[in-house]
């Protein structure tokens, strides 16, 4: 009997970090480049291999890279949990809890989303259960769930569920407020804003609005940084909007980036538009309908990473040689050319 509890506590401690009970399936018959247009050639090559880095996840958000070890941090939404995962798939669990830190049970995405460094390099969390913008307050090697608030509501009024920010090189920092970490999203009882809202945090402490959409997601700057794009997650209205920056906390001019409601639903397009990031030579990296898009400069889709999942988020590693991809409950990369 002794042997036998051994062997199980053997075999449980070989169970990979973050897997689930899900069921395993292949989901490589989904993978594919499309090239849309040849100047996409110049940054990803159509043969090239999607690999599947981890599995077994619930639902994967917020990835950033982590240049000073070279790993990848990612948020487990409904986990509650963020996770480490380093170029060969070795994945530990990096903090717990991520996003929500009340003793009461409840319900809705409750986790971390989007994770961002500040100029110093701290770990800032966009925390769905808590409702707030926060700084982990302890070293990103030596992690540990101690919350510092930066930000948690305008005006007086609690934020919904702040899900994915980016840094301007001053240290504004602009994000955006849907309500999906709300139990029962916008008819939560909960809920003290009438609005889903963009905003900016000034680097001084202030709060300002930018604008309020439906289902504001994903965010992210021109590499000069004198244009905000939005992503919208609606699928009535499916679009990503651009913004002039006039100055920081203050934008103009706006309009549809790129408009893919036609394609919600349709087969082969899992998904909505939700994370992007740029790249250092402008072309927009944005999930949506069928994997991740590619966008050049004048807003015109160059290629399209098919993954064949409901695809959230994208980072970069520091060199733009490999892109990572969150995609339901799995990791994904793939290799980048060099412009």
């Amino acid at each position: 009997m002794k042997k036998a509890l051994s062997l199980l506590a053997t075999s449980i401690l070989l169970i990979p970090i973050g897997c689930s009970q899900k069921k395993k399936r292949d989901i490589t018959k989904g993978f594919s480049i499309e090239i849309l247009d040849k100047e996409a050639q110049g940054i990803i090559n159509q043969n090239t291999k999607i690999e599947i880095l981890g599995e077994g996840f619930d639902w994967t958000e917020g990835p950033l890279w982590i240049e000073e070890g070279h790993y990848l941090l990612f948020s487990d939404i409904p986990k509650n949990k963020i996770y480490k995962i380093d170029t060969k798939g070795n994945t530990s669990e990096y903090l717990s809890p991520s996003g929500y830190t009340g003793e009461m049970s409840r319900g809705g995405e409750s986790g971390s989303n989007g994770l961002l460094l500040n100029k110093k390099g701290q770990l800032v969390l966009l925390q769905h259960g808590d409702r707030r913008v926060a700084l982990m307050e302890s070293p990103l090697d030596i992690p540990a769930p101690r919350f510092k608030t930066l930000i948690d509501n305008y005006m007086g009024d609690r934020f919904n569920s702040p899900n994915d920010g980016v840094y301007d090189f001053n240290g504004n920092l602009y994000f955006t407020d849907p309500p999906y970490g709300l139990p029962k999203q916008v008819k939560d009882p909960s809920k003290e804003l009438d609005f889903q809202g963009v905003y900016c945090l000034k680097n001084d402490g202030e709060i300002l609005l930018l604008d309020s959409l439906t289902r504001p997601n994903g965010i992210t700057l021109s590499p000069d940084q004198t244009q905000l794009y939005v992503a919208v997650s609606d699928n009535q209205h499916a679009v990503w909007y651009q913004y002039d920056i006039v100055v920081p906390g203050k934008v103009a001019n706006k309009r549809v980036f790129h408009d893919a409601t036609k394609l919600v639903g349709k087969a082969g397009y899992r998904g909505l538009p939700d994370g992007m990031k740029m790249h250092s030579k402008g072309y927009l990296f944005a999930t949506g309908p069928g994997g991740v898009w590619i966008f050049n400069k004048n807003a015109k889709p160059i290629a399209r990473i098919r993954t064949g999942q409901a695809t959230s988020n994208c980072a970069f590693s520091q060199d733009e040689k490999q892109l990572f991809m969150t995609a339901d409950d799995y990791i994904l990369k793939i290799a980048l050319e060099t412009p």
